[in-house]
């Protein structure tokens, strides 16, 4: 246990070890040519613990291992709960049908398209074919960390799908502007994108909220296709309760189908932080906190997932990726093209719809 009396001291430790270091990632990510890049925190703080797991690692006293875990799992699904303080429903009102239509959409059909890619086509594991789909299909790193405990996947595996949504997802804040500018403000006819599809566009395809902010504030923030993209992006972020729900169910299933034999019992693997998060979501809509007070634990909550990140950092050993090869890699384009391509024929055919 990790606060049982022998291990309390060396969890204690590795937690406030874990605090120092995605405080510095946090400094190091509000730097200007930190900050210019896109990269937040969390992403800073995955590096610097993967740098840590393969140099400095055997350095630090081995006790601190039950703190590093300790941030990986349980600080992580604390901060997935509170993360419900970023959304309302009146947001997604907002948006619309269309809206919350292309973010099912583009969700499902590529969480399937990642999964089945990346098992059936690419050779890939269960579980780091499913995380790099939930990283692609909801909202990059966070939606990795949010399905890793429904999976109980290795910490490695969720290394290799933040990798791929940090890749993508910056092509993506170039290639989206790229392609308005020159290609759907100026075209006619089923290519052209108005202000408002744009923002639906970015908002239902970019991986990160942070990548949609970038790739949607051509015109700067505040303007109807900025709005748009947030909206639709955290309605993304929404549907991550039901997905996880959902997948673990099918989980669950599977293992009895798989093993349990006729009349097995099927014990309901639900992931109670998800549940957890739709009710802040709900609190959050009902609007009885102050601003200030939302901004203050949003920011909070921002330090403790970049502390599980930073955690999750630390327990990757460059050893364990032997055998994935380019894999990983072709399983995130083969999703990125479905973004790109598939996502603008979605938003084309829903926003005529309706």
């Amino acid at each position: 246990m990790a606060f049982s009396p022998e291990n309390r001291k060396g969890t204690l430790s590795g937690i406030v070890f874990v605090a120092l270091v995605a405080a510095s990632a946090t400094w190091i990510a509000g730097l200007g040519p930190v900050k210019a890049l896109g990269l937040s925190p969390l992403v800073v703080g995955i590096v610097i613990g993967i740098f840590y797991a393969n140099t400095l690692h055997n350095h630090f006293p081995p006790a601190w291992e039950s703190g590093i875990t300790f941030s990986a799992k349980k600080i992580l699904r604390f901060a997935i709960v509170f993360y419900g303080f970023r959304i309302t429903f009146q947001q997604i009102a907002d948006v619309g049908l269309e809206g919350f239509l292309v973010s099912l959409i583009m969700l499902t059909t590529t969480f399937i398209l990642g999964s089945w890619l990346g098992m059936k086509r690419f050779g890939l594991d269960r579980d780091t074919a499913m995380l790099t789909a939930s990283g692609a299909s909801v909202c990059g790193a966070a939606a990795v960390l949010a399905t890793e405990p429904v999976l109980k996947a290795e910490e490695y595996k969720a290394a290799v799908a933040v990798s791929m949504v940090v890749l993508f997802g910056t092509v993506s804040m170039f290639l989206y502007p790229l392609l308005y500018a020159g290609l759907f403000q100026h075209a006619q006819g089923f290519l052209h994108l108005s202000p408002e599809q744009y923002g639906i566009y970015v908002g239902g395809t970019v991986h990160e909220v942070a990548q949609v902010v970038a790739a949607a504030g051509i015109n700067g923030p505040g303007t109807e296709m900025a709005n748009n993209a947030v909206i639709v992006k955290m309605t993304r972020v929404l549907l991550i309760a039901p997905m996880l729900i959902i997948l673990g169910l099918y989980l669950s299933r599977k293992a009895v189908r798989s093993g349990g034999g006729e009349g097995a019992v099927v014990k309901l693997v639900i992931p109670w932080f998800a549940v957890y998060f739709l009710g802040m979501a709900a609190f959050n809509s009902l609007q009885i906190l102050p601003i200030a007070l939302v901004s203050w634990i949003n920011s909070v909550d921002t330090f403790l997932l970049t502390m599980a990140m930073t955690a999750l950092g630390m327990g990757t050993r460059f050893a364990k990726f032997k055998g994935l090869g380019m894999a990983p890699l072709y399983t995130a384009l083969g999703m990125f093209v479905w973004l790109v391509i598939g996502g603008f024929v979605v938003v084309k055919v829903i926003t005529a719809l309706f």
